[in-house]
């Protein structure tokens, strides 16, 4: 099956682009907005509207195969790369991008996906968000080429050995974080809420009152509120470095902190992302490598996520390899080549950690339908629901596409 054209479409993604930076430095919310300048680079706004690019093969026999191009949030932020536009881009995908595409055979997508991820134009590597997109395309077309489900396609390209059936579901409330978690307990989501827990003053509080109280609120929820005593929903928060900001990174402060975050959250297992920032890699590694083996030491059951500077694959492997976190965020736009998605989450496995196919609220559903296959087929230990923060969209759409696969593939074993 052969690729005959290539077109591309603007678009919109579930959420928007941040200034990350700017509302660390204090930038206050008016309205659903911001207020304040942005100070990262190609920002206009502290808050922007977010933007994809769809990538369509046409193929020889009509059918369309497709992926979306984009970028986290926190573009610019945390050693990622810049603001993604969809204006500034397609230009380029159409002039080096396409011509490379146009009369390929899609007979296996782990050759195809690794020659356009490592593609340069003018010695230098294209956006992430560009890889992202057009290697999800390339799986979807090979998986149209086959006919077969695309994680099929991951699951016996990469001889991931698993079964692909159910795996639990992250959801994100956003700012909303009390009537979004009441749909998430509604919905039976299998790990919640996210929190968004960016801002000390407002939502972690100076001595971290304010989180201890939100996280004894969500452990009540969830009791008054489920639909069966078997429903114990991991409770996973991220915390934005904010901890590490109040404690001024002291571990036998954080150590404490975490003993009374624990308490608040029995009988429900706790889950802190991002517990602080230490603004370089390998510090960054260091330091959750150091609080996690603290907390298993003292028996304190909250569990550690990395996630900022730990960013591409090859920054996964290194915190894997240092036990840095009990979990790894696989931030799926900042790998780029969904095969850099694929490897880490194997890594992960083989390694013993926490395999968590993250992403962005700022992401499409297409791209969210294609990283539930990658996490199914890799037997990941949750996938995020995404995009958006409204909880209901983001669920629907990776819970669904979930279901159809397993449907699929159910049928076809018979």
């Amino acid at each position: 099956m052969k690729i005959i054209d290539v077109v591309c479409s603007s678009g919109r993604t579930g959420f928007y682009f941040d200034d990350q930076r700017a509302i660390k430095k204090g930038a206050s919310h008016d309205g659903f907005t911001y207020t304040g300048e942005p100070v990262t680079e190609g920002f206009k706004a502290v808050r922007q509207a977010g933007e994809s690019i769809s990538v369509m093969l046409i193929l020889e026999d009509g059918q369309v195969a497709y992926g979306d191009c984009a970028a986290v949030q926190y573009s610019g932020a945390g050693g990622r790369d810049p603001l993604f536009l969809a204006s500034d881009f397609i230009p380029l995908i159409e002039k080096y991008i396409a011509p490379e595409l146009i009369g390929l055979e899609l007979t296996s997508f782990k050759g195809l996906a690794e020659r356009f991820d490592r593609m340069t134009i003018d010695g230098k590597r294209l956006h992430t968000a560009i890889r992202y997109g057009v290697t999800q395309a390339l799986l979807d077309g090979v998986s149209k080429a086959k006919k077969m489900t695309m994680a099929e396609v991951v699951k016996d390209e990469y001889n991931t050995g698993v079964t692909i059936g159910r795996i639990p579901i992250f959801t994100q409330s956003g700012d909303d974080r009390y009537n979004n978690s009441d749909k998430m307990i509604i919905k039976g989501a299998d790990v919640i809420p996210h929190g968004l827990i960016n801002n000390v003053a407002e939502k972690l509080g100076y001595h971290g009152e304010l989180l201890v109280e939100y996280v004894s609120w969500l452990r009540n929820r969830v009791l008054s509120l489920r639909y069966s005593e078997n429903y114990n929903p991991v409770l996973h928060i991220d915390v934005y470095g904010t901890i590490g900001i109040i404690f001024e990174n002291n571990l036998e402060k954080m150590v404490d902190y975490f003993r009374v975050l624990e308490k608040a959250a029995s009988p429900l297992t706790l889950r802190i992302e991002g517990p602080m920032d230490m603004e370089e890699r390998e510090k960054q590694m260091l330091a959750l490598k150091e609080l996690t083996q603290r907390l298993q030491e003292e028996s304190i059951k909250v569990e550690i996520v990395a996630d900022e500077w730990c960013n591409t694959y090859e920054d996964v492997v290194y915190f894997a390899d240092n036990n840095a976190g009990d979990m790894l965020q696989v931030k799926t736009p900042d790998l780029g080549g969904i095969n850099n998605t694929i490897e880490a989450l194997l890594y992960c496995r083989e390694k013993g950690v926490g395999a968590y196919c993250g992403g962005t609220c700022n992401e499409t559903n297409r791209s969210a339908e294609i990283c539930t296959n990658i996490a199914m087929a890799c037997g990941a230990a949750q996938v995020l629901a995404k995009p958006g923060m409204g909880v209901d969209e983001g669920f629907m759409i990776v819970n669904n596409e979930m279901n159809r696969v397993i449907a699929l593939v159910n049928r076809r074993s018979k």
